[in-house]
C-alpha cells in the first residue's frame, strides 16, 4: 500500500498539512472548508479536519480561511525566447505558476530536435513543471523550402513519444489548410502518441476555419468573442491571453456565458521581464480575467484543471488525491494575491518570501555562437532599377498590433541605390539568414508607418524565423547594429551616428538572455527607450519588429527570400503590384 493511502486512511501521517483553508474544487467550483494532506510530494487527501494524520515530523501551514487552489498553469507560452527559464522561474512560482506548456520555436528552429532536448535538459531541474511541444516550423514549406532534412524531421517526430513532450507546436493555418505539407507528418505523430496539436488560426475564419479544426486541438488566436464562440463550435478548445504579446481578456470574458468555461483555458503567449516584474503570470492573468466580469470560480478553473486535462496533465490541475502536491494559498481572490506557494510538494513561497532563488545552466557550447550574418554593404543594397517608372516599391505597412500590411512607397535614390527616406517615413527594412546551416542569404526592402527618422535597429528576435532583423533610416546606421548583433551572439543593438545607444545580449542561441530578470528588464528598456529617441511612435516598437518574419499574422510578412503576402501564400519582390 501507497503512503498516500495509509494517509488518506489516516493510518499514517502526512508529510505536510495545510489546514483551515477554503479548498476550491475545479471540478464542481466549489469552495469548501476543507484541509488538504500532502505525502511524497502528491495529494494524499482532503478531510474535514487533518487532526489525526498530524504526526510529530508533520509540517503544518495555517490557511487561516484563505483560499487554497491548485497550482496555476500557463496553457501557452514561449520559455526559450526573451529570458531563460532557470533565470526567472522563482517569479513564475511567486505568483502561483507551478506549470507551464512552452513553445519550443526559439531553440527548436535554430537547432531543431537539439534545442528542444537543450531546453528540456535546462529545465528538468527547476521546482517548477515544464511542458514542451514540438516546433513545425522546420518543417513548413509554405514560403521558402523547410529547414528540416528527412534525419531531422524523424528526430522532431520522435520527441512526441517524450513524456514532457505534450504534442505539437502552434501551427500557422496557412501552412496546413487546403494544401499538403510536411508539417502533417508531426500532427499524424501526435495522434498516434495521444498528444496535441496547437493551432495558430490568426486571420482563420468559416470555412477555413472548419478545415484547420480538423488539423488542431486548440487555438490561442481569438482576439473576438466571436472568434472564440466560433473555434469552441468547432472542437476547438479556445486559449485566452494576457501577455506581453497581446490581451485577449475581454474576448474570453464575453465568450463564457455562452460557452460555458470547461472548453477555455488560459495563458501568457510569453511575459517579457518587466511585465513578469510589475504584474507577475498566471496570477497577472486570472486577475485580468476576473476584473473583466468571469466569475472567480471560472477564471480559476481555466487556468488549472481546463489547460490540464486539454493537454493529459491527468497528475495536475486539481487538488484530488493522486494529484502533484501543487497548492497555492491566496490571500484574496479579486487581487489573486499569493502568499504560500507547494510545487511539487516543496514549499517554494511562504508567507509572501520566496525560497528559491536563479539557476545557472551551461548550453551546448555552439548555442552560444549562434549568430552569423552578412554584414557588407551588398547585404543592404537595393538598386535603384528594383523601382517602377515611378520610382516607387512594393513595402510593408505597420499595423495595429502585430498585423501589417502590402504598401507602395517611394524611397530615396543616390548613387544608383535605393535608401530609406525618412522624412517621408521610409525605412529600409532587411532579414538575414541565421540559421546554423544557412547560406548566407538575405533580403533587403522597405518598412513603413514604424516612424524611425534617423539611425538603426537590429534584433535576433525573429518570430518563427531564424534570422536577423535591421530597420534603419540609414544604411550605415543599420549596418553598425547588425555588426554589433553579430557580436553579441545575438540580441538587440540600437545605433545613432554610428555609435550603439543601447543593448542586450542574447547569448543563449541567439534567442534568449541568460542574465538576470531584474538585468534583462533594464535593459529591454534601455533598448525601447533607444527605439524612441530614434524617432519611433508606435506602441510597442520591439515587438512590432520581432514579429515582421512572423507569416502566422496577415496580411504581408518578411522572409530571407523576399515579401511573404501570407493570404495568397506566395512570396512577392519589391516591384508593386499590376505597376500601381
Amino acid at each position: 500500500m501507497k503512503r498516500t493511502q495509509a494517509v488518506a486512511l489516516g493510518e499514517a501521517p502526512a508529510d505536510l498539512v495545510i489546514a483551515g483553508g477554503r479548498v476550491f474544487l475545479p471540478e464542481t467550483g466549489e469552495f469548501r472548508a476543507l484541509d488538504v494532506a500532502i505525502c511524497d510530494n502528491e495529494i494524499a487527501a482532503l478531510p474535514d479536519d487533518a487532526d489525526e494524520v498530524i504526526g510529530e515530523n508533520t509540517r503544518v501551514i495555517d490557511a487561516d480561511g484563505r483560499a487554497v487552489l491548485p497550482g496555476f498553469i500557463d496553457a501557452h507560452t514561449h520559455v526559450d525566447t526573451v529570458q531563460t527559464l532557470e533565470n526567472a522561474y522563482h517569479y513564475a512560482l511567486e505568483g502561483g505558476t507551478t506549470t507551464v506548456v512552452t513553445e519550443t520555436s526559439g531553440l527548436g528552429g535554430a537547432f531543431g530536435a537539439e534545442g528542444v532536448e537543450a531546453l528540456l535538459a535546462a529545465t528538468s531541474y527547476l521546482p517548477i513543471t515544464v511542458k514542451a511541444t514540438v516546433p513545425p516550423q522546420p518543417l513548413a514549406d509554405t514560403f521558402e523550402e523547410p529547414r528540416a532534412d528527412e534525419d531531422e524531421a524523424e528526430a522532431l517526430a520522435e520527441l512526441l513519444a517524450d513524456d514532457r513532450i505534450v504534442g505539437v507546436g502552434e501551427t500557422d493555418w496557412i501552412h496546413v489548410v487546403g494544401r499538403d505539407s510536411p508539417i502533417e507528418r508531426l500532427h499524424e505523430r501526435a495522434e498516434r502518441e495521444g498528444k496535441r496539436s496547437c493551432g495558430h488560426g490568426a486571420g482563420c475564419d468559416g470555412a477555413k476555419l472548419s478545415a484547420f479544426a480538423g488539423v488542431v486541438d486548440n487555438d490561442h488566436e481569438a482576439i473576438t468573442a466571436d472568434g472564440v464562440v466560433e473555434r469552441v463550435e468547432r472542437g476547438i478548445h479556445a486559449i485566452g491571453r494576457y501577455g506581453s504579446i497581446r490581451d485577449d481578456v475581454e474576448a474570453i470574458a464575453g465568450a463564457v456565458d455562452r460557452v460555458g468555461a470547461a472548453e477555455l483555458s488560459l495563458s501568457t503567449d510569453g511575459m517579457w521581464p518587466r511585465k513578469l516584474l510589475d504584474e507577475g503570470l498566471m496570477d497577472a492573468v486570472v486577475r485580468q480575467t476576473i476584473e473583466a466580469g468571469v466569475d472567480p470560480a471560472d477564471a480559476i478553473r481555466m487556468a488549472t484543471l481546463n489547460p490540464a486535462r486539454h493537454f493529459g496533465l491527468d497528475d495536475r490541475g486539481s487538488l484530488a488525491p493522486g494529484n502533484a502536491a501543487d497548492v497555492l494559498v491566496v490571500d484574496d481572490l479579486e487581487s489573486v494575491h499569493v502568499t504560500t506557494v507547494i510545487s511539487g510538494g516543496e514549499v517554494v513561497v511562504h508567507n509572501n518570501e520566496v525560497r528559491v532563488a536563479p539557476r545557472s545552466h551551461e548550453y551546448p557550447e555552439r548555442f552560444y555562437d549562434a549568430v552569423d550574418v552578412r554584414t557588407d554593404p551588398e547585404a543592404f543594397r537595393v538598386p535603384a532599377d528594383a523601382a517602377d517608372a515611378e520610382g516607387r516599391v512594393r513595402a510593408i505597412q505597420l499595423g495595429e498590433g502585430l498585423l501589417s500590411h502590402e504598401a507602395t512607397v517611394e524611397p530615396a535614390e543616390s548613387e544608383g541605390e535605393l535608401r530609406a527616406a525618412p522624412e517621408r517615413d521610409v525605412a529600409k527594412v532587411a532579414l538575414l539568414d541565421r540559421h546554423p546551416d544557412a547560406d548566407g542569404s538575405g533580403f533587403a526592402g522597405f518598412l513603413t508607418g514604424y516612424g524611425i527618422e534617423r539611425g538603426g535597429v537590429a534584433t535576433s528576435m525573429t518570430m518563427e524565423a531564424t534570422g536577423v532583423l535591421a530597420v534603419g533610416a540609414d544604411d550605415a546606421d543599420l549596418r553598425a547594429a547588425v555588426e554589433r548583433v553579430n557580436e553579441l551572439g545575438g540580441g538587440w543593438a540600437v545605433v545613432r551616428d554610428g555609435d550603439v545607444i543601447a543593448e542586450l545580449p542574447y547569448r543563449v542561441a541567439g534567442c534568449a538572455a541568460d542574465l538576470e530578470v531584474e538585468e534583462t528588464a533594464k535593459l529591454l528598456d534601455a533598448a525601447e527607450n533607444a527605439v524612441r529617441s530614434l524617432g519611433v511612435g508606435v506602441e510597442r516598437p520591439l515587438v512590432s519588429l520581432a514579429s515582421l518574419p512572423f507569416v502566422g499574422v496577415p496580411t504581408m510578412k518578411l522572409t530571407t527570400s523576399g515579401y511573404a503576402d501570407v493570404v495568397r501564400r506566395r512570396l512577392v519582390g519589391l516591384e508593386p503590384e499590376n505597376g500601381a
